[in-house]
């Protein structure tokens, strides 16, 4: 992958359609405030159901540490929910590469005692 090329403008870009920043009507209480462009959009293309709760998603940071899992059997739901996931994965293996390759970079170019 090219870093700081298009796979990292892809990835910022569904981490931003999945933030939550648009209102919703209401919600129960407890629930996370607010939808994702994402969640919005992937629910209108994909209205589509299977039989069974077995997609996985997170709603929030908070979910995620505590690993609370909610099952879903909408596919739109589980596409949106997904999207900054994927977007938060291509990040950090962009960035992950960067810093690998900072560090080969440096081992080639300084004396062998000095390497890392």
């Amino acid at each position: 992958m090219d870093e700081l090329g298009v796979s990292d403008a892809a990835g910022i870009a569904m981490i931003l359609a999945g933030s939550r920043f648009l209102s919703t009507r209401g919600k129960f209480a407890g629930a996370v405030k607010g939808t994702s462009v994402a969640s919005k959009v992937s629910r209108s293309l994909l209205p589509y159901e299977i039989k069974y709760r077995i997609l996985p998603t997170f709603t929030s940071w908070a979910s995620v540490a505590r690993l609370r899992v909610k099952l879903t059997n909408h596919i739109g739901v589980f596409v949106g929910r997904a999207i900054p996931g994927v977007g938060w994965a291509i990040t950090a293996f962009d960035v992950a590469m960067i810093g690998n390759k900072t560090v080969m970079e440096y081992n080639r170019r300084v004396k062998r005692e000095d390497r890392l």
